[in-house]
């Protein structure tokens, strides 16, 4: 039996179970029965909002007093409690709603603080209303309901609240199945992806969390009848922690978890009753213990444990499964993109000015440039997750600059990230199944699967369509790295898309890999949408372009063909640096050592299944600078963070004066003596300059005030801002502070990684003079640097990496001229090496 058709069947039968023993059940038993039944109800609410969205709440209690309260009051002023039960749920409901339009927009601890406000909110104005509410002395009175003449006791109540229970499961799994429990459970995993497939996330966490208010304040509607008597005290904060523990201990996000968890809650102190004082010590030890052996609940624990995988794969050929695809691919209206004049600042810092291109429909549009370019930035603002300062974004005549993501998406854009963001607990056909719906999700309890086998077929044809060979039902957060960008590429097309947004999809793909990339880019093209490509490996771009437009520091520089910008000067010179602005070389040929200080072998090392370097050859004497150049994705950070333990390399050594630290961490191979001076300064923002500066000697016994003002000498700006926050300092600022602070560590290799990078050309200029002043002091450095001239300036040997190898090595001066250099950076790079 499938297990969608044995779910209804369990809580069937665990309704049932559950009305017998309250048939059963006497005295005490039959309030712990009632109790774990309302507990249960309040748990499904919440694993709507925790299971569902990721939403975390504190203050559940406030609705389940809220609850209470409504029916207690309404009860004595003479209405009805099959009257007063919904308006409960309605009255819950509605300052859920409120709640959450202002609450659901903050993330993290803030929500949580939001919720645990508004607990204290209820609970204290529950205490000074005393007219309604009657203070801290509470309610009295409060009578059972009656239904054809039979009032209810405590065994109609433990029943009355069993069925809700089992009323509250049902809904449950029929939203888990439906398109809203697919669109909650996509915005749980990645928000940002979400909203790319037209989701709108704060629309579907409000319907979450109002969901989750109604079910808490219809079980707290059945308290006050059962107790006869509610006051403040009833609805201690306490109270809602337990709710969410039963959540969490059942396991957030199963059917039934929230049941075990409701036994376990309230059950388990029952038992432990006869030990007193240590009835709460115990139950905390149980309660850690639970927590530690299965994080994801007991119920999610022993499903992932038990779960079997549909082992049917995708089909080869898409017309098998849907004769027409190419008609289905192809945009019904398909309309160029165009990007007018385009810009964005962050604070005082220009990050895009001027972006102009036109995306054609039926071309691949290339947006290339140096790292800090801004192309991702532009993707963000196309896309709508940036609002542009200035410029026009229009498909078909229509603006969109300014429009939320979800919008955008509606209107016919579609994207992928640079690293991949699947909804990993998602199947990889639901991955398929929710961007279909193209963010629109129908009735709120209705079928996912709705439309049927055709939305199916539909879902395989794409997955065969981009070559994803792999079960459809395995989940999206255990594929390899390849299939993770396959099926991203086929979820931004299930939204039918007419512009198809790229960022990096050859990043971390084997050569292999990359070719069978570019057949299925080319393809999607060909069916009619217009695809804007931001890549690193300009073999690939330069292979499958149309149109490329290269940004250098968010600046247009050039556009045109592949053969016209590979050859534009200033596409040269933005890749490899000004031709005449050199820093200053040594005033006679390195002499030293010949044995290396520093050496990697054969080192291997990556983020996913491709490595990104392969078997690394490269060495550093001791008092020599020694370049790594190469192209964007080439494997120049990566080396550095192998190198200096941030990654972990895959195989390999490297050696520190013949000493292996590849299985080291990367702080004890700080102390060992390599300082790495990050891509992106990395300082401490909220510490002053000065403290900065003293971490860079963190490690060292022998450090001495005094060097400070050495370091300070060599940066007089520093000194200036000594005790300012190291965040508010400039770009170029932010780059001294690295320096001085990796100088302070006084290590016996420095690691360089992109100190140029976002600086303007003076500020940049200053620091390669500072570096070649570092190694006339006999400082050994390791550089990594975009700016290809400059760091063949100041260096005294180079190594050329393309694809994660080395193509080119050799004295500085002999690679100044070399034609190999620019092919590995513009692309071609091997084939001229051949």
């Amino acid at each position: 039996m499938p297990r969608s058709a044995l779910m209804p069947l369990l809580i069937f039968a665990f309704t049932m179970l559950g009305i017998i023993l309250a048939g059963m059940a006497k005295g005490y038993m039959l309030l712990v029965l009632s109790l774990i039944a309302m507990t249960a109800t309040v748990g499904v609410g919440l694993n709507v909002l925790l299971g569902l969205t990721g939403q975390v709440s504190f203050g559940h209690v406030g609705f389940y007093a809220l609850g209470a309260y409504a029916t207690g009051i309404l009860a004595l002023k003479g209405v009805s409690f099959w009257i007063a039960f919904p308006l409960a749920g309605l009255i819950g409901g509605a300052i859920g709603f409120l709640l959450a339009l202002p609450a659901l927009r903050v993330k993290g601890p803030y929500l949580a603080m939001v919720t645990i406000a508004f607990a204290f909110i209820i609970e204290h104005g529950a205490v000074e209303w005393r007219d309604l509410t009657g203070g801290a002395n509470g309610l009295m009175g409060i009578m059972p309901p009656t239904l054809g003449g039979i009032s209810f006791g405590e065994r109609e109540m433990a029943m009355l609240a069993v069925l809700l229970a089992g009323l509250a499961f049902a809904l449950y799994h029929r939203l888990d199945k439906s398109a809203w429990g697919l669109g909650m459970r996509a915005v749980r995993d990645a928000e940002t992806a979400a909203q790319s497939l037209g989701l709108d996330p704060v629309r579907i966490k409000v319907v979450a969390f109002t969901l989750s208010a109604v079910l808490t304040a219809l079980a707290g509607a059945l308290f006050s009848p059962l107790m006869m008597f509610i006051a403040p005290s009833s609805f201690p904060f306490f109270q809602s922690i337990l709710f969410l523990l039963a959540v969490i201990i059942g396991g957030a996000g199963s059917v039934l978890g929230p049941l075990l968890g409701a036994v376990v809650v309230v059950g388990l102190p029952e038992v432990l009753s006869d030990f007193a004082e240590y009835r709460l010590l115990f139950f905390g030890v149980v309660l850690l213990v639970v927590l530690w052996a299965a994080p994801k609940g007991l119920i999610g624990t022993l499903g992932n444990r038990f779960r079997r995988e549909d082992p049917r794969r995708a089909l080869e050929n898409s017309d098998m499964l849907l004769p027409d695809f190419a008609a289905w691919l192809k945009p019904a209206n398909p309309a160029p993109l165009e990007v007018k004049d385009l810009g964005i600042s962050f604070g005082g810092l220009r990050a895009a000015h001027d972006v102009a291109f036109t995306a054609q429909p039926g071309q691949v549009t290339s947006v290339i440039g140096p790292n800090g370019a801004g192309k991702t930035t532009v993707l963000n603002m196309i896309g709508g997750f940036y609002k542009p300062c200035s410029g026009s974004i229009q498909l078909q005549h229509g603006e969109l600059a300014g429009l939320t993501a979800w919008r955008i998406a509606r209107a016919g854009i579609a994207r992928t990230y640079q690293t991949t963001q699947l909804f990993p607990e998602l199947s990889v056909i639901d991955n398929i199944r929710i961007a279909l719906r193209r963010g629109r999700l129908g009735a709120l309890l209705g079928r996912a699967g709705a439309r049927g086998a055709e939305e199916d077929a539909v879902a395989e044809a794409l997955l065969a369509f981009v070559g994803y060979r792999e079960p459809l039902a395995r989940l999206a957060g255990s594929l390899p790295h390849v299939d993770r960008r396959l099926v991203e590429i086929a979820r931004a097309l299930a939204t039918r898309p007419r512009v198809l947004l790229l960022d990096e999809p050859a990043a971390g793909l084997m050569r292999a890999d990359k070719d069978d990339l570019s057949l299925l880019l080319r393809r999607i093209a060909d069916a009619g949408i217009a695809v804007i490509l931001v890549e690193h490996d300009m073999t690939l771009v330069m292979g499958i372009s149309d149109h490329i437009v290269v940004l250098d520091a968010g600046t247009p520089i050039a556009a045109g063909t592949p053969l016209a910008v590979r050859g534009d000067a200033r596409v040269i010179k933005a890749y490899l640096g000004e031709a005449g602005a050199t820093g200053r070389p040594r005033a006679a040929p390195w002499q030293g050592p010949s044995d290396p200080i520093l050496a990697a072998v054969n080192l291997t090392a990556g983020y996913g299944a491709a490595p990104v370097l392969e078997k690394l050859n490269i060495a550093v004497k001791p008092g020599e600078l020694v370049a790594l150049l190469g192209a964007n994705g080439a494997g120049k950070s990566t080396a550095m963070r192998a190198i200096s333990g941030l990654l972990r390399p895959i195989e390999g050594q490297v050696l520190l004066n013949d000493a292996e630290l590849r299985q080291q961490s990367a702080p004890a191979i700080a102390r060992a003596g390599l300082a790495l001076v990050p891509e992106g300064r990395q300082v401490f923002p909220e510490l002053s300059v000065l403290d900065n500066l003293k971490l860079g000697a963190y490690t060292r016994r022998d450090f001495d005030a005094a060097e400070i003002d050495a370091v300070l000498n060599r940066f007089p700006r520093l000194r200036e801002r000594l005790q300012q926050r190291a965040g508010l300092l400039s770009g170029g600022e932010q780059q001294m502070l690295a320096l001085g602070r990796g100088m302070l560590a006084k290590p016996k290799v420095m690691l360089l990684d992109e100190p140029s990078l976002g600086l303007a050309p003076a500020i940049a200029q200053e620091v390669f003079t500072v570096l070649a002043d570092l190694r006339d002091e006999g400082v050994t450095l390791l550089l990594v640097d975009q700016m290809a001239t400059q760091a063949l300036a100041v260096a005294d040997r180079a190594y050329v990496l393309e694809q994660g190898r080395v193509v080119r090595e050799g004295q500085a001066a002999e690679l100044r001229g070399d034609k190999a250099l620019e092919a590995a950076y513009l692309g071609g790079g091997q084939a001229a090496a051949e």
